[in-house]
């Protein structure tokens, strides 16, 4: 059998009878076994990979078997170039991979105990979202919304369960990254909240509790830093390598401004800024034109191989020099 067959398969695994036996958490110690991840584009494969490496069963909800597929691709992808670096093993792999299934109805995702909703930060979108699960899923379940700027209390208000209600900051990559913000709505109970710390720390990261507001902490802080260097670039003051070089000896960070820029994905780096300076009306967070120029013209960053560097198929930045 073809890998591309045997990704297959793993969608059409048949989990209804066990759905209908298990409440999805471990008795006594409150692991949760199984979780639903709503939406698997960048972030929600790299959910879906985080909590499957943890030892927890993960179905993903997709709009089309095309889609649900890309999505399983895209994490076997993800974890191939991770072989290659040495850092996971073909066994690794096949267990991942294992733990991960598919499915297009809001049906199979009903029973639950965490659903966690990964879709590009829309407002609209995420409530018709959440309309949908609180009509089809347990009362028992938990809804996340993982989101970099919006209001839980805005997602959560079309639900009749606003106390089982939070958001997830997961940053990308998510497999790598060993933080995630967890963000109260206005109604989100202790219990709720308790319930999803107990969650990050089994994902192998460190919670960060936070309070609604725009942009909670690491986007509010980090993206003047990042439009800042822009701006620097865009006045000629430095060449885009040399801010980076800049910003990451001198202030020991791993990764300069315009290079995290590049990860994050220009367009979400955009999209962000502009929630923030609607909310806040601050000036420090209107995007610099440049960005705005390299958005109009898809250099978005490492997805799309050319932002602020140029990057290969695999996402790895090949030196053809700056892209100002």
């Amino acid at each position: 059998m073809s890998e591309t067959e045997s990704l297959k398969s793993l969608l059409r695994k048949d989990n209804g009878e066990a759905q209908e036996e298990s409440s999805g958490v471990a008795p006594g110690s409150g692991d949760v076994l199984k979780i639903a991840v709503v939406g698997a584009g960048t972030m929600g494969q790299g959910i879906a990979q985080a909590a499957s490496q943890a030892g927890i069963d993960v179905m993903i909800l997709e709009r089309d078997d095309l889609s649900l597929q890309a999505s399983v691709d895209g994490i076997a992808e993800s974890i191939d170039y991770e072989i290659s670096r040495w850092a996971k093993t073909e066994s690794d792999k096949k267990a991942i991979l294992s733990r991960i299934t598919g499915t297009t109805s809001f049906k199979d995702i009903a029973a639950e105990p965490i659903i966690i909703e990964a879709l590009p930060d829309e407002l609209e979108a995420k409530r018709h979202i959440f309309r949908t699960l609180d009509g089809t899923c347990k009362p028992h379940s938990i809804f996340i919304t993982n989101t970099s700027v919006l209001s839980i209390t805005e997602i959560a208000e079309v639900t009749d369960r606003q106390e089982q209600v939070i958001g997830m900051h997961f940053m990308n990559p998510v497999p790598k990254t060993p933080v995630v913000e967890i963000v109260r709505g206005l109604k989100t109970s202790d219990k709720t909240f308790d319930s999803i710390s107990k969650f990050a720390v089994q994902l192998k990261k460190t919670p960060i509790e936070v309070y609604e507001y725009p942009g909670y902490v690491t986007t509010r802080v980090i993206l003047p830093m990042i439009n800042e260097a822009m701006y620097v670039l865009m006045e000629g003051v430095a060449s885009a390598e040399d801010i980076d070089k800049a910003i990451k000896l001198g202030y020991n960070m791993e990764r300069g401004p315009l290079a995290l820029a590049d990860q994050m994905g220009l367009d979400e780096v955009k999209t962000w800024m502009e929630s923030l300076f609607r909310e806040l009306g601050d000036l420090k967070y209107r995007p610099c034109p440049l960005l705005r120029k390299k958005v109009r013209a898809g250099q978005l960053g490492r997805k799309s191989g050319h932002g602020f560097f140029y990057y290969n198929e695999h996402g790895i930045r090949i030196q053809r020099g700056s892209a100002e």
